[in-house]
């Protein structure tokens, strides 16, 4: 039952998500959304609008969502959104082309969730099985993520107010892991997460430094955009009903661990741990509100998952339904709230201007995270060899006139690593060595054998 209520619920979000792009109501990326207006306003035609989404959303979906949520065995959202605003702005802005987007966005849906499985079921094939080592790409994330407000801080405000979060964030987490026990009987205890802890204070202030800088606060520029744009406002209102709906599902669908929001707060809901997940969640949540507020308010057209608070709700309520209601709750409170978020910017440009820290930050550290992540795991599968081979490629990607994006970089090479030489083994030795009981000789001559 569970099996098909996961099927159901991705293939619904496939579904309405390209029905979204297709009626220009919603997409997902922040890239796509400021050029939509000049297709409802007859300023450019559907073949550009298509060509556009396609330009600058289909390298993220290979480069980024598609590795990413195979290392988790959980799709990453990228992966599902940035191809339904493709496939809604391909098919005709009519009411046969939008059947024709939903049905095709939950086709693709139910192969992305069947495709991962799919995936999965190789590499048991494999005669030696790296996906249990494919877990460590995660590892340094999971490690690392408090450190994100102490690095926007330092972005921000200087590094001198970034060392002192960072080091209030470190002893935070070594006084919780030395007395987060809490005994409230003899059989009762409550134990406090202490990365969770450190990450929460890391935010606190972040949050205190951001409202204290008044910098440009006698700019009302955001409220005189909802004077402005009233008409884009009204319009998201007016289709205030199905965003809802929308977000319920993406909750619901992230209460389910069939997706996540970012990469960060995937790796930990790989490994079970909510409750840090949906923390980290609420960061890259609070980075969104400028972004996503004054985008919509602008152009008239919102985010499938809103200010991508409804992955909040879904990471920290188990139960599906619940999850829906909520994260439907959540998507009319903040399309509500537009008019008075714009205002609250105005009041606070410390915080507008920290959202963009945050989101540059967590970028930071998902990239070193990951890279060391894939070192790790190449190290599983192949010791010793398997570091050079990753920093090779990534010193050479960095001198490259081509070079890719950093966080694209350590799963792929690592799955490119695991396949090409996971028959190794076999073929070089008749006593099945694993990599781990091959010295550096033996590997040798195992790659020459393949050659």
């Amino acid at each position: 039952m569970e099996t098909i209520l996961r099927y159901v619920i991705i293939a619904a979000v496939g579904a309405l998500a390209s029905i979204l792009a297709n009626q220009s109501i919603a997409v997902f990326n922040d890239g796509l959304r400021p050029v939509l207006p000049e297709y409802l306003e007859k300023r450019m035609d559907r073949k550009a609008l298509a060509a556009t989404s396609f330009a600058i959303g289909f390298g993220l979906v290979i480069g980024y969502g598609l590795p990413t949520s195979i290392a988790a065995s959980i799709i990453l959202i990228h992966c599902i959104l940035l191809t339904t605003d493709i496939i809604g702005t391909w098919c005709p802005d009519t009411k046969k082309g939008m059947i024709a987007s939903g049905v095709i966005g939950a086709v693709y849906g139910v192969a992305l969730l069947f495709g991962l499985q799919v995936i999965i079921d190789l590499f048991n094939l494999l005669p030696v099985n790296f996906l249990g080592s494919l877990g460590q790409v995660s590892a340094g994330i999971t490690l690392a993520f408090a450190i994100f407000p102490a690095v926007t801080v330092a972005l921000q405000f200087g590094a001198a107010k970034g060392i002192i979060t960072a080091v209030v964030t470190l002893l935070v987490r070594q006084i919780v892991e030395t007395y987060g026990k809490i005994a409230l009987d003899a059989e009762h205890t409550i134990s406090l997460n202490k990365d969770g802890m450190a990450l929460l204070a890391g935010m606190i202030i972040m949050l205190v430094f951001a409202a204290m800088d008044k910098e440009g606060n006698d700019q009302n520029s955001n409220e005189m955009l909802t004077q402005i744009f009233a008409d884009k406002v009204a319009r998201i209102r007016k289709y205030m009903p199905v965003l809802a709906l929308m977000g319920g599902l993406i909750a619901a669908g992230t209460s389910m661990s069939i997706m996540a929001g970012d990469p960060i707060s995937l790796g930990l809901l790989a490994e079970g741990d909510r409750v840090n997940a949906g923390l980290t969640a609420l960061a890259s949540a609070i980075g969104f509100i400028p972004l996503v507020a004054t985008s919509a308010i602008t152009t008239g057209v919102y985010a499938p998952a809103g200010m991508t608070f409804v992955f909040v709700i879904g990471l920290l309520i188990p139960n599906p339904f619940i999850a829906l209601i909520a994260g439907a709750a959540c998507i009319c409170v903040e399309i509500l709230l537009l008019n008075v978020i714009a205002k609250g910017l105005d009041k606070f440009p410390g915080i507008k201007r920290c959202g963009d820290n945050i989101r540059t930050a967590m970028s930071y550290v998902i990239d070193i995270a990951l890279l060391i992540g894939g070192i790790l795991a190449a190290q599983a599968i192949m010791p010793t060899t398997g570091l050079f081979i990753i920093v090779a490629f990534w010193c050479i990607n960095k001198c490259s006139s081509t070079s890719r994006v950093v966080l694209a970089e350590a799963t792929p090479r690592y799955l490119v690593l695991g396949y090409r030489f996971s028959p190794l083994p076999i073929m070089a030795s008749p006593f099945l060595k694993s990599w781990s009981e091959m010295d550096s000789c033996e590997i040798l001559i195992s790659v020459i054998h393949a050659a």
